[in-house]
Protein backbone atom coordinates (compact mmCIF):
# COMPACT_ATOMS: atom_id res chain seq x y z
CA UNK A 1 0.00 0.00 0.00
CA UNK A 2 1.18 3.65 -0.34
CA UNK A 3 0.97 6.30 1.57
CA UNK A 4 -2.23 7.61 -0.30
CA UNK A 5 -4.30 4.14 0.57
CA UNK A 6 -7.01 3.23 1.63
CA UNK A 7 -6.59 2.72 5.73
CA UNK A 8 -10.08 0.88 6.33
CA UNK A 9 -12.16 -1.79 5.59
CA UNK A 10 -15.09 -3.14 6.92
CA UNK A 11 -16.64 -6.38 5.92
CA UNK A 12 -20.76 -6.38 6.51
CA UNK A 13 -21.80 -9.95 7.79
CA UNK A 14 -19.58 -12.47 9.38
CA UNK A 15 -20.17 -16.53 8.14
CA UNK A 16 -18.14 -18.26 5.82
CA UNK A 17 -18.04 -15.41 3.00
CA UNK A 18 -17.34 -12.84 5.90
CA UNK A 19 -14.49 -14.70 7.71
CA UNK A 20 -13.11 -15.79 4.75
CA UNK A 21 -12.86 -12.51 3.50
CA UNK A 22 -11.41 -11.32 6.74
CA UNK A 23 -8.82 -13.97 6.60
CA UNK A 24 -7.61 -13.52 3.25
CA UNK A 25 -7.48 -9.98 3.52
CA UNK A 26 -5.57 -9.61 6.47
CA UNK A 27 -3.27 -12.17 5.11
CA UNK A 28 -2.84 -9.69 2.08
CA UNK A 29 -2.77 -6.50 3.35
CA UNK A 30 -0.88 -6.61 6.56
CA UNK A 31 -1.35 -3.87 9.34
CA UNK A 32 -1.64 -1.21 6.73
CA UNK A 33 -5.19 -1.60 6.21
CA UNK A 34 -7.89 -2.17 9.55
CA UNK A 35 -10.07 -4.64 8.79
CA UNK A 36 -13.46 -4.33 10.73
CA UNK A 37 -15.99 -7.11 10.67
CA UNK A 38 -19.62 -6.58 11.56
CA UNK A 39 -22.03 -9.24 12.41
CA UNK A 40 -24.89 -10.03 14.84
CA UNK A 41 -25.15 -13.49 16.88
CA UNK A 42 -28.71 -13.02 16.27
CA UNK A 43 -28.64 -13.49 12.78
CA UNK A 44 -28.36 -17.17 11.40
CA UNK A 45 -26.32 -18.19 8.50
CA UNK A 46 -27.42 -20.37 5.53
CA UNK A 47 -24.25 -22.31 6.32
CA UNK A 48 -24.89 -24.55 2.56
CA UNK A 49 -21.31 -24.72 1.88
CA UNK A 50 -20.16 -27.85 3.26
CA UNK A 51 -18.74 -29.59 -0.17
CA UNK A 52 -15.48 -27.92 -2.04
CA UNK A 53 -13.03 -28.28 -4.82
CA UNK A 54 -9.24 -28.89 -4.71
CA UNK A 55 -9.29 -24.96 -5.33
CA UNK A 56 -9.36 -24.33 -1.99
CA UNK A 57 -6.19 -25.69 -0.75
CA UNK A 58 -4.95 -22.87 -2.44
CA UNK A 59 -6.60 -20.91 -0.06
CA UNK A 60 -5.29 -22.81 2.60
CA UNK A 61 -1.37 -22.56 1.63
CA UNK A 62 -2.01 -18.93 1.34
CA UNK A 63 -3.15 -18.83 4.97
CA UNK A 64 -0.39 -21.15 5.96
CA UNK A 65 -3.32 -23.32 8.02
CA UNK A 66 -2.08 -27.22 8.74
CA UNK A 67 -4.62 -29.23 6.71
CA UNK A 68 -4.49 -31.99 9.78
CA UNK A 69 -5.61 -28.88 12.22
CA UNK A 70 -8.08 -27.60 9.64
CA UNK A 71 -9.52 -31.06 8.76
CA UNK A 72 -9.97 -31.99 13.32
CA UNK A 73 -11.08 -28.29 13.93
CA UNK A 74 -14.37 -28.65 11.02
CA UNK A 75 -15.51 -32.25 11.89
CA UNK A 76 -13.77 -32.40 8.14
CA UNK A 77 -13.34 -35.24 5.58
CA UNK A 78 -11.73 -35.66 2.28
CA UNK A 79 -13.62 -35.15 -1.18
CA UNK A 80 -12.45 -36.65 -4.40
CA UNK A 81 -15.34 -36.16 -6.37
CA UNK A 82 -19.06 -36.16 -6.79
CA UNK A 83 -21.37 -38.79 -7.53
CA UNK A 84 -24.19 -38.37 -9.91
CA UNK A 85 -27.16 -40.90 -9.48
CA UNK A 86 -30.06 -41.03 -11.85
CA UNK A 87 -29.36 -37.69 -13.63
CA UNK A 88 -28.90 -39.20 -17.28
CA UNK A 89 -31.26 -42.00 -17.02
CA UNK A 90 -33.00 -43.69 -13.53
CA UNK A 91 -30.72 -46.51 -12.14
CA UNK A 92 -27.56 -44.67 -14.17
CA UNK A 93 -24.76 -43.26 -11.98
CA UNK A 94 -21.27 -41.18 -12.81
CA UNK A 95 -18.58 -39.79 -11.09
CA UNK A 96 -17.48 -35.97 -11.66
CA UNK A 97 -13.93 -36.86 -10.21
CA UNK A 98 -10.90 -34.20 -9.67
CA UNK A 99 -7.56 -34.65 -11.64
CA UNK A 100 -7.00 -36.24 -14.90
CA UNK A 101 -8.29 -38.70 -16.43
CA UNK A 102 -6.02 -40.79 -18.48
CA UNK A 103 -2.33 -39.92 -19.26
CA UNK A 104 -2.42 -37.38 -22.45
CA UNK A 105 -0.90 -39.29 -25.48
CA UNK A 106 0.92 -37.17 -28.11
CA UNK A 107 -0.91 -33.91 -29.22
CA UNK A 108 -4.58 -35.55 -28.24
CA UNK A 109 -6.12 -35.51 -24.74
CA UNK A 110 -6.45 -38.68 -23.54
CA UNK A 111 -10.03 -39.08 -23.74
CA UNK A 112 -10.01 -39.11 -27.61
CA UNK A 113 -8.20 -42.17 -27.04
CA UNK A 114 -11.01 -43.59 -24.98
CA UNK A 115 -13.60 -42.92 -27.72
CA UNK A 116 -11.32 -44.74 -30.50
CA UNK A 117 -11.51 -47.77 -28.96
CA UNK A 118 -15.13 -47.33 -27.29
CA UNK A 119 -16.27 -46.15 -31.43
CA UNK A 120 -14.24 -49.55 -32.21
CA UNK A 121 -16.18 -51.64 -29.86
CA UNK A 122 -14.57 -51.91 -26.55
CA UNK A 123 -16.79 -51.87 -23.21
CA UNK A 124 -14.76 -49.98 -20.65
CA UNK A 125 -16.12 -46.97 -18.90
CA UNK A 126 -13.91 -43.84 -19.08
CA UNK A 127 -13.31 -43.62 -15.03
CA UNK A 128 -11.33 -46.59 -14.96
CA UNK A 129 -8.79 -44.65 -16.01
CA UNK A 130 -9.50 -42.11 -13.50
CA UNK A 131 -7.44 -42.12 -10.44
CA UNK A 132 -9.65 -40.15 -7.80
CA UNK A 133 -12.70 -42.27 -9.57
CA UNK A 134 -11.52 -45.52 -8.23
CA UNK A 135 -10.16 -44.55 -4.89
CA UNK A 136 -13.66 -43.17 -4.67
CA UNK A 137 -15.82 -45.97 -5.33
CA UNK A 138 -12.88 -48.63 -3.21
CA UNK A 139 -13.49 -45.78 -0.30
CA UNK A 140 -9.70 -45.22 0.46
CA UNK A 141 -7.32 -42.63 0.79
CA UNK A 142 -4.22 -40.75 1.34
CA UNK A 143 -2.03 -38.38 0.16
CA UNK A 144 -0.27 -39.58 -3.08
CA UNK A 145 1.60 -37.09 -5.02
CA UNK A 146 2.16 -39.67 -7.64
CA UNK A 147 1.69 -42.81 -9.11
CA UNK A 148 3.78 -45.47 -10.91
CA UNK A 149 6.91 -43.60 -9.83
CA UNK A 150 5.84 -40.69 -11.18
CA UNK A 151 4.00 -41.43 -14.52
CA UNK A 152 0.65 -40.77 -13.59
CA UNK A 153 -0.44 -37.32 -11.00
CA UNK A 154 -1.78 -38.94 -7.93
CA UNK A 155 -4.97 -38.58 -6.06
CA UNK A 156 -6.80 -34.36 -5.85
CA UNK A 157 -8.76 -33.64 -3.49
CA UNK A 158 -11.02 -31.12 -1.70
CA UNK A 159 -13.03 -31.04 1.44
CA UNK A 160 -16.13 -31.84 3.45
CA UNK A 161 -16.84 -29.59 6.64
CA UNK A 162 -18.87 -28.12 8.88
CA UNK A 163 -19.35 -24.18 7.75
CA UNK A 164 -20.24 -23.30 11.41
CA UNK A 165 -16.80 -24.56 12.36
CA UNK A 166 -15.17 -23.47 9.07
CA UNK A 167 -16.15 -19.63 10.08
CA UNK A 168 -15.52 -19.91 13.61
CA UNK A 169 -11.87 -21.26 12.66
CA UNK A 170 -11.35 -18.45 10.17
CA UNK A 171 -12.59 -16.32 12.86
CA UNK A 172 -9.85 -17.03 15.20
CA UNK A 173 -7.85 -16.94 12.45
CA UNK A 174 -8.22 -13.52 11.34
CA UNK A 175 -8.50 -11.89 14.59
CA UNK A 176 -4.84 -13.35 15.21
CA UNK A 177 -3.97 -11.07 12.46
CA UNK A 178 -5.67 -8.03 13.76
CA UNK A 179 -8.98 -8.05 12.47
CA UNK A 180 -11.29 -6.64 14.78
CA UNK A 181 -15.00 -7.80 15.22
CA UNK A 182 -18.26 -5.58 16.22
CA UNK A 183 -21.18 -7.11 17.39
CA UNK A 184 -24.60 -5.64 16.57
CA UNK A 185 -27.11 -5.50 14.24
CA UNK A 186 -26.89 -3.27 11.66
CA UNK A 187 -30.21 -0.60 11.50
CA UNK A 188 -29.04 2.00 9.12
CA UNK A 189 -26.43 3.02 6.26
CA UNK A 190 -25.18 6.53 5.57
CA UNK A 191 -23.78 7.61 2.16
CA UNK A 192 -22.14 10.34 0.88
CA UNK A 193 -24.64 13.15 -0.39
CA UNK A 194 -22.50 13.47 -3.52
CA UNK A 195 -21.16 10.50 -4.64
CA UNK A 196 -23.76 7.71 -3.19
CA UNK A 197 -20.92 5.86 -1.08
CA UNK A 198 -21.49 4.30 1.29
CA UNK A 199 -20.00 6.09 4.72
CA UNK A 200 -20.64 4.40 7.43
CA UNK A 201 -22.92 2.09 9.25
CA UNK A 202 -25.33 2.69 12.31
CA UNK A 203 -25.97 0.08 14.84
CA UNK A 204 -29.27 -1.22 16.93
CA UNK A 205 -27.84 0.43 20.15
CA UNK A 206 -26.98 3.99 18.27
CA UNK A 207 -23.16 2.99 17.79
CA UNK A 208 -21.33 4.15 14.27
CA UNK A 209 -18.86 2.00 12.52
CA UNK A 210 -17.04 3.46 9.61
CA UNK A 211 -14.88 2.44 6.77
CA UNK A 212 -13.54 3.41 3.46
CA UNK A 213 -14.32 0.02 1.53
CA UNK A 214 -16.97 -2.08 2.33
CA UNK A 215 -17.34 -6.07 2.12
CA UNK A 216 -21.14 -7.36 2.17
CA UNK A 217 -21.40 -10.47 2.91
CA UNK A 218 -24.97 -9.90 4.24
CA UNK A 219 -26.47 -12.59 2.31
CA UNK A 220 -29.54 -12.74 0.15
CA UNK A 221 -30.66 -9.43 1.04
CA UNK A 222 -27.28 -8.10 0.10
CA UNK A 223 -27.49 -4.85 2.49
CA UNK A 224 -25.26 -2.77 0.83
CA UNK A 225 -24.92 -3.96 -2.75
CA UNK A 226 -28.83 -4.20 -3.35
CA UNK A 227 -30.85 -2.48 -0.45
CA UNK A 228 -29.07 0.61 -0.15
CA UNK A 229 -26.99 0.81 -3.75
CA UNK A 230 -30.29 -1.04 -5.87
CA UNK A 231 -27.79 -2.58 -8.06
CA UNK A 232 -29.63 -4.62 -9.77
CA UNK A 233 -30.05 -8.53 -10.28
CA UNK A 234 -29.89 -10.99 -13.16
CA UNK A 235 -32.29 -14.07 -12.62
CA UNK A 236 -31.30 -17.31 -14.00
CA UNK A 237 -34.32 -19.46 -13.03
CA UNK A 238 -35.53 -19.86 -17.02
CA UNK A 239 -32.34 -22.08 -17.07
CA UNK A 240 -31.90 -23.23 -13.56
CA UNK A 241 -35.07 -23.26 -12.10
CA UNK A 242 -34.81 -24.64 -8.40
CA UNK A 243 -35.90 -21.83 -6.06
CA UNK A 244 -36.16 -23.59 -2.56
CA UNK A 245 -34.40 -26.42 -0.64
CA UNK A 246 -34.88 -28.37 2.64
CA UNK A 247 -31.59 -29.14 4.73
CA UNK A 248 -31.61 -31.52 7.56
CA UNK A 249 -28.39 -33.20 9.53
CA UNK A 250 -28.44 -36.94 10.05
CA UNK A 251 -26.56 -39.37 12.07
CA UNK A 252 -23.25 -40.47 10.34
CA UNK A 253 -23.05 -43.72 8.52
CA UNK A 254 -20.59 -46.39 7.03
CA UNK A 255 -18.36 -46.83 5.28
CA UNK A 256 -17.32 -42.75 5.31
CA UNK A 257 -17.32 -42.45 1.83
CA UNK A 258 -14.61 -39.96 0.33
CA UNK A 259 -16.84 -38.46 -2.15
CA UNK A 260 -20.44 -35.46 -2.18
CA UNK A 261 -23.04 -37.58 -3.61
CA UNK A 262 -26.02 -36.08 -5.71
CA UNK A 263 -29.36 -38.08 -6.25
CA UNK A 264 -31.69 -36.76 -8.53
CA UNK A 265 -35.08 -36.59 -7.50
CA UNK A 266 -39.00 -36.09 -9.32
CA UNK A 267 -38.44 -32.31 -9.23
CA UNK A 268 -34.69 -31.85 -8.09
CA UNK A 269 -32.19 -33.20 -6.51
CA UNK A 270 -30.81 -34.40 -3.23
CA UNK A 271 -27.10 -33.95 -1.75
CA UNK A 272 -25.36 -36.15 1.04
CA UNK A 273 -22.24 -34.67 2.77
CA UNK A 274 -20.53 -37.34 5.11
CA UNK A 275 -18.61 -35.66 7.87
CA UNK A 276 -17.08 -36.88 10.63
CA UNK A 277 -19.68 -36.23 13.37
CA UNK A 278 -23.04 -36.58 11.21
CA UNK A 279 -24.04 -35.99 7.21
CA UNK A 280 -25.27 -33.21 5.91
CA UNK A 281 -28.61 -33.46 3.38
CA UNK A 282 -30.42 -31.45 1.85
CA UNK A 283 -33.73 -31.35 -1.00
CA UNK A 284 -32.48 -28.78 -3.59
CA UNK A 285 -36.22 -28.51 -5.86
CA UNK A 286 -38.42 -26.32 -7.99
CA UNK A 287 -41.82 -25.40 -6.22
CA UNK A 288 -43.46 -25.10 -9.92
CA UNK A 289 -43.69 -28.95 -9.33
CA UNK A 290 -43.55 -30.33 -5.65
CA UNK A 291 -44.35 -28.43 -2.67
CA UNK A 292 -42.34 -27.82 0.03
CA UNK A 293 -43.84 -30.38 2.51
CA UNK A 294 -43.71 -32.89 -0.33
CA UNK A 295 -40.03 -32.09 -0.78
CA UNK A 296 -39.63 -32.18 2.91
CA UNK A 297 -41.40 -36.07 2.76
CA UNK A 298 -38.98 -36.99 -0.01
CA UNK A 299 -35.89 -35.84 1.66
CA UNK A 300 -36.30 -37.49 5.45
CA UNK A 301 -37.28 -40.66 3.21
CA UNK A 302 -34.53 -41.05 2.56
CA UNK A 303 -31.43 -40.13 4.83
CA UNK A 304 -28.95 -42.84 5.50
CA UNK A 305 -29.83 -42.04 9.57
CA UNK A 306 -31.80 -40.91 12.18
CA UNK A 307 -32.16 -36.92 11.40
CA UNK A 308 -30.46 -34.66 13.67
CA UNK A 309 -32.47 -31.79 13.64
CA UNK A 310 -35.40 -30.17 12.40
CA UNK A 311 -35.17 -29.49 8.57
CA UNK A 312 -35.08 -26.28 7.46
CA UNK A 313 -35.95 -24.35 4.14
CA UNK A 314 -33.97 -22.03 2.01
CA UNK A 315 -35.37 -20.13 -0.86
CA UNK A 316 -33.48 -18.27 -3.52
CA UNK A 317 -33.13 -16.95 -6.73
CA UNK A 318 -30.59 -18.78 -9.34
CA UNK A 319 -28.46 -15.35 -10.49
CA UNK A 320 -25.73 -13.14 -10.21
CA UNK A 321 -25.82 -9.00 -9.29
CA UNK A 322 -25.43 -6.68 -12.01
CA UNK A 323 -22.47 -5.04 -10.93
CA UNK A 324 -20.72 -7.29 -7.92
CA UNK A 325 -18.32 -4.14 -7.46
CA UNK A 326 -20.36 -1.22 -7.09
CA UNK A 327 -18.86 2.37 -6.15
CA UNK A 328 -17.21 1.53 -2.85
CA UNK A 329 -18.83 -1.53 -1.66
CA UNK A 330 -17.66 -5.18 -3.18
CA UNK A 331 -20.50 -7.85 -2.62
CA UNK A 332 -19.10 -11.14 -1.61
CA UNK A 333 -21.18 -15.00 -1.10
CA UNK A 334 -24.68 -15.14 -1.18
CA UNK A 335 -24.98 -11.39 -1.69
CA UNK A 336 -23.42 -11.10 -5.04
CA UNK A 337 -25.54 -14.34 -6.45
CA UNK A 338 -26.69 -17.58 -5.83
CA UNK A 339 -25.81 -20.77 -7.89
CA UNK A 340 -26.97 -23.90 -6.32
CA UNK A 341 -24.56 -26.19 -4.72
CA UNK A 342 -24.74 -29.07 -7.25
CA UNK A 343 -20.77 -28.70 -8.00
CA UNK A 344 -19.77 -26.95 -4.75
CA UNK A 345 -19.04 -23.34 -5.99
CA UNK A 346 -20.48 -21.81 -3.06
CA UNK A 347 -17.29 -21.09 -1.62
CA UNK A 348 -14.68 -21.20 -4.35
CA UNK A 349 -16.94 -18.08 -5.86
CA UNK A 350 -15.88 -16.24 -2.65
CA UNK A 351 -12.10 -17.66 -2.83
CA UNK A 352 -11.60 -16.28 -6.57
CA UNK A 353 -13.60 -13.05 -6.09
CA UNK A 354 -10.85 -12.53 -3.00
CA UNK A 355 -8.39 -13.31 -5.28
CA UNK A 356 -9.24 -10.86 -8.14
CA UNK A 357 -10.36 -8.31 -5.25
CA UNK A 358 -6.69 -8.43 -4.27
CA UNK A 359 -5.34 -8.12 -7.61
CA UNK A 360 -7.43 -5.28 -8.15
CA UNK A 361 -7.25 -3.91 -4.55
CA UNK A 362 -7.86 0.05 -4.70
CA UNK A 363 -5.73 2.55 -3.79
CA UNK A 364 -8.37 4.86 -2.54
CA UNK A 365 -9.86 6.40 -5.71
CA UNK A 366 -12.13 3.97 -6.93
CA UNK A 367 -11.15 3.77 -10.20
CA UNK A 368 -13.70 3.14 -12.93
CA UNK A 369 -11.10 1.25 -15.19
CA UNK A 370 -10.19 -1.44 -11.80
CA UNK A 371 -13.57 -1.84 -10.88
CA UNK A 372 -15.11 -2.66 -15.03
CA UNK A 373 -12.16 -5.03 -14.94
CA UNK A 374 -13.43 -6.95 -11.80
CA UNK A 375 -16.98 -6.90 -12.73
CA UNK A 376 -15.98 -8.22 -16.13
CA UNK A 377 -13.78 -11.07 -14.91
CA UNK A 378 -16.31 -12.06 -12.09
CA UNK A 379 -19.35 -11.76 -14.52
CA UNK A 380 -17.25 -14.61 -16.82
CA UNK A 381 -16.93 -17.01 -13.87
CA UNK A 382 -20.15 -16.32 -12.75
CA UNK A 383 -21.36 -17.41 -16.44
CA UNK A 384 -19.29 -20.14 -17.61
CA UNK A 385 -20.33 -22.32 -14.09
CA UNK A 386 -23.74 -21.22 -15.14
CA UNK A 387 -23.19 -23.27 -17.77
CA UNK A 388 -21.57 -26.23 -16.67
CA UNK A 389 -24.74 -26.79 -14.16
CA UNK A 390 -27.43 -26.31 -17.28
CA UNK A 391 -25.49 -29.14 -18.50
CA UNK A 392 -26.67 -31.61 -16.25
CA UNK A 393 -30.30 -30.48 -16.59
CA UNK A 394 -30.34 -30.48 -19.88
CA UNK A 395 -28.69 -33.21 -21.29
CA UNK A 396 -30.42 -35.72 -19.82
CA UNK A 397 -32.85 -38.91 -21.13
CA UNK A 398 -35.42 -38.58 -18.75
CA UNK A 399 -38.50 -37.75 -19.56
CA UNK A 400 -40.54 -39.61 -16.53
CA UNK A 401 -41.83 -36.24 -14.44
CA UNK A 402 -42.56 -32.96 -15.93
CA UNK A 403 -39.95 -31.47 -13.95
CA UNK A 404 -36.99 -33.43 -16.08
CA UNK A 405 -38.95 -33.13 -19.93
CA UNK A 406 -38.97 -29.39 -18.87
CA UNK A 407 -35.36 -29.59 -18.39
CA UNK A 408 -34.37 -31.75 -21.24
CA UNK A 409 -36.75 -29.54 -23.25
CA UNK A 410 -35.30 -25.78 -22.39
CA UNK A 411 -33.45 -23.64 -24.58
CA UNK A 412 -29.98 -23.29 -23.53
CA UNK A 413 -27.57 -20.09 -23.55
CA UNK A 414 -25.57 -20.54 -27.04
CA UNK A 415 -22.64 -20.89 -25.71
CA UNK A 416 -22.96 -23.77 -23.71
CA UNK A 417 -24.94 -25.29 -26.97
CA UNK A 418 -21.55 -24.41 -28.81
CA UNK A 419 -20.03 -26.39 -26.24
CA UNK A 420 -22.40 -29.22 -26.56
CA UNK A 421 -22.77 -29.42 -30.10
CA UNK A 422 -18.65 -29.30 -30.96
CA UNK A 423 -18.03 -32.43 -28.38
CA UNK A 424 -21.26 -34.54 -29.85
CA UNK A 425 -19.22 -33.89 -33.60
CA UNK A 426 -15.66 -34.47 -33.02
CA UNK A 427 -15.55 -34.65 -28.53
CA UNK A 428 -13.26 -31.33 -28.67
CA UNK A 429 -13.57 -29.31 -26.20
CA UNK A 430 -11.95 -25.54 -25.46
CA UNK A 431 -11.67 -23.83 -22.15
CA UNK A 432 -11.44 -20.01 -21.33
CA UNK A 433 -9.32 -18.24 -18.71
CA UNK A 434 -12.04 -17.61 -16.77
CA UNK A 435 -13.30 -21.09 -16.93
CA UNK A 436 -13.55 -22.81 -13.61
CA UNK A 437 -14.47 -26.26 -14.67
CA UNK A 438 -11.60 -26.99 -17.59
CA UNK A 439 -10.98 -30.15 -20.26
CA UNK A 440 -11.57 -33.45 -17.11
CA UNK A 441 -14.59 -32.07 -15.69
CA UNK A 442 -16.78 -30.93 -19.16
CA UNK A 443 -15.14 -34.60 -20.23
CA UNK A 444 -16.79 -36.86 -17.08
CA UNK A 445 -20.13 -34.93 -17.22
CA UNK A 446 -21.11 -35.29 -20.48
CA UNK A 447 -19.96 -38.38 -21.10
CA UNK A 448 -21.64 -39.18 -18.04
CA UNK A 449 -25.04 -37.69 -18.91
CA UNK A 450 -25.00 -39.10 -22.16
CA UNK A 451 -23.44 -37.01 -24.47
CA UNK A 452 -20.68 -39.76 -26.53
CA UNK A 453 -19.12 -38.05 -29.62
CA UNK A 454 -19.77 -39.33 -33.14
CA UNK A 455 -16.26 -39.14 -34.19
CA UNK A 456 -12.61 -38.79 -32.19
CA UNK A 457 -9.83 -37.09 -32.91
CA UNK A 458 -7.88 -38.06 -36.07
CA UNK A 459 -4.36 -37.95 -34.03
CA UNK A 460 -5.32 -40.82 -32.78
CA UNK A 461 -4.57 -42.63 -35.87
CA UNK A 462 -0.64 -42.03 -34.88
CA UNK A 463 -0.76 -45.07 -32.71
CA UNK A 464 -1.47 -48.89 -33.86
CA UNK A 465 -4.27 -50.87 -31.87
CA UNK A 466 -1.41 -52.96 -30.32
CA UNK A 467 0.43 -49.76 -29.10
CA UNK A 468 -2.85 -48.34 -27.81
CA UNK A 469 -3.89 -51.41 -26.03
CA UNK A 470 -0.36 -51.45 -24.31
CA UNK A 471 -0.61 -47.76 -23.42
CA UNK A 472 -4.23 -48.23 -21.84
CA UNK A 473 -3.18 -51.50 -19.52
CA UNK A 474 -0.38 -49.93 -18.13
CA UNK A 475 -2.34 -47.25 -16.61
CA UNK A 476 -4.90 -49.32 -15.65
CA UNK A 477 -1.96 -51.80 -13.77
CA UNK A 478 -0.43 -48.51 -12.18
CA UNK A 479 -3.77 -47.28 -11.19
CA UNK A 480 -4.73 -50.34 -9.22
CA UNK A 481 -1.69 -51.28 -7.48
CA UNK A 482 -1.53 -47.05 -6.54
CA UNK A 483 -5.15 -48.01 -5.19
CA UNK A 484 -3.97 -51.44 -3.71
CA UNK A 485 -1.55 -49.70 -0.90
CA UNK A 486 -4.04 -47.05 0.25
CA UNK A 487 -6.00 -47.52 3.71
CA UNK A 488 -9.95 -46.66 4.45
CA UNK A 489 -10.67 -43.15 4.19
CA UNK A 490 -12.15 -43.72 7.67
CA UNK A 491 -8.43 -45.08 8.70
CA UNK A 492 -7.09 -42.09 7.35
CA UNK A 493 -9.42 -39.11 8.73
CA UNK A 494 -8.67 -41.28 12.27
CA UNK A 495 -4.86 -41.49 11.99
CA UNK A 496 -4.67 -38.36 10.79
CA UNK A 497 -6.69 -35.29 11.61
CA UNK A 498 -9.92 -37.15 13.68
CA UNK A 499 -12.16 -34.46 15.99
CA UNK A 500 -10.81 -34.07 19.13
CA UNK A 501 -7.36 -35.31 18.60
CA UNK A 502 -5.63 -32.23 18.28
CA UNK A 503 -5.57 -29.56 20.55
CA UNK A 504 -7.91 -26.77 20.23
CA UNK A 505 -7.12 -23.41 18.23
Amino acid sequence: MTDGGLKSLTIVGGGTAGWMSAAMLSRALGPTVAITVVESDEIGTVGVGEATIPAIKLLNSFLGLDENDFLAATNGTIKLGIEFVDWHTVGQSYLHAFGPVGRPLGMASFHHYWMRRRLAGRDESLWDYSLNALAARAGKFDRLQTAGGGYLEGLVHAYHFDAALYAQYLRRYSEAQGVRRVEGRIVGVDQHPQTGFVTGLTLQDGRTVGGEFFIDCSGFRGLLIEETLHTGYDDWRGWLPMDSAIAVPCASATPLTPFTRSTARDAGWQWRIPLQHRTGNGHVFCSDYISAAEATEVLMRNLDGAPLAEPRQLKFTTGKRKRFWNKNVVAMGLASGFMEPLESTSIHLVQSALGRLIALFPNGDFNAVEIDEYNRQTALEYEYIRDFLILHYKATSREDTPFWRACKAMDIPDTLKARMALFAQSGRLFSQDEDLFKEASWIQVLIGQGVVPAATHPLTRVVTDAQLDEYMANIRQIMSRAIEGLPSHADFIARHCATGSRPAA
